[in-house]
């Protein structure tokens, strides 16, 4: 049996004894004696005994003194300093500012202002001295402030950014476009242009002339884009052959020759030109192999011994033998 639970009963008095809280003393007040400001007449202040340069002194010229002496040594001049920029008038009105200036601006500013400046003017010095010549001249210009004549209004459409440039070199380009990538495809058209610019004169073909009224050979390296356009116009086919369904009875079709526009027709070449630079062999690796594969293509036409101009004879021949379907009419 369990012993028996007391729950009253007598247990060990517990003391608590309090804890003394230390008494803070009350916070100390210093009386300061009042600072006395000591002058300089009471007391001089200290000289340097040596009589050297200081820290700031000594230091080398400014940049636009030594241009200038370095121009009055060679006899280049000195440096442009009113090069669109009006510190000078603004010196001008400050006496102290002129003092700190440098020297090159100090006789700047003492020396007379040519005639024909303005104030608020920040155009360089060569638009200066051609407002200087057109008022010596007696030249009456259409508007104020303005040299030349302002262009006729309305603008022509070929002075818009859009149309900045040939229009064959922008249809090339567009044609070599890939995928919408437009910066490549004008590098690729820069490409050819620069190589039709530096290559050597081609040498002509007797039997395959260029268009009448081209220039000779060995101007055409001279004007890239008036090269390209001879071999392009050249070599570009003048029709067509459309399949015309019905014509000959039974739903069988023939052939009939259809004219093109000189876009078309400059397309098509183009078209012929890409093909043939593309089934060239490749001679290295690099982002300008395709570019130096059409422009050696261009002047391989130049030369008649591109395989375009096989083409081109290959579709005449064959729209003068179609061209008696022209009058033939449709059977039902």
């Amino acid at each position: 049996m369990p012993p028996r639970v007391q729950l009253f009963r007598s247990a060990r008095p517990t003391i608590i004894v309090p804890r003394v809280l230390q008494q803070t003393s009350p916070p100390l007040c210093l009386r300061l004696a009042p600072r006395r400001c000591i002058t300089a007449d009471e007391k001089p202040l200290p000289t340097a005994d040596t009589a050297g340069p200081g820290p700031n002194e000594g230091q080398l010229p400014h940049v636009s003194e030594e241009a200038a002496a370095m121009g009055k040594i060679t006899g280049e001049g000195g440096p442009e300093v009113d090069q669109g920029t009006p510190v000078q008038e603004v010196m001008k009105r400050d006496e102290k500012s002129q003092e700190k200036a440098p020297k090159v601006m100090q006789e700047q500013v003492q020396s007379t202002s040519a005639k024909g400046t303005r104030a608020f003017s920040t155009s360089a010095r060569p638009r200066q001295e051609a407002m200087v010549g057109a008022e010596d001249s007696g030249v009456e210009s259409s508007g104020s402030g303005h040299i030349f004549d302002l262009p006729a209004l309305p603008l022509p459409a070929n002075m818009h950014l859009k149309y900045r440039y040939a229009p064959i070199v922008k249809q090339v380009t567009n044609l070599l476009m890939r995928d919408g990538k437009l910066s490549v495809a004008q590098r690729n058209m820069a490409m050819v242009l620069n190589h039709l610019r530096t290559a050597s004169p081609p040498t002509l073909h007797p039997d395959r002339p260029l268009i009448p009224g081209s220039p000779p050979a060995s101007h055409l390296p001279l004007n890239p884009i008036l090269y390209l356009t001879l071999a392009i116009d050249s070599v570009a086919p003048l029709l067509r052959i459309r399949a015309q369904k019905g014509m000959a009875g039974g739903g069988a079709s023939l052939q009939v020759p259809v004219p093109l526009s000189l876009r078309q027709r400059r397309r098509q070449a183009v078209m012929w030109i890409l093909d043939a630079a593309s089934k060239k062999p490749a001679r290295g690796s690099g982002r300008g192999q395709f570019a130096q594969r059409v422009a050696e293509e261009v002047v391989g036409i130049v030369e008649g011994r591109s395989g375009v101009w096989d083409r081109r004879g290959g579709i005449h021949k064959l729209a003068v033998s179609a061209r008696a379907n022209l009058n033939v009419r449709g059977r039902r």
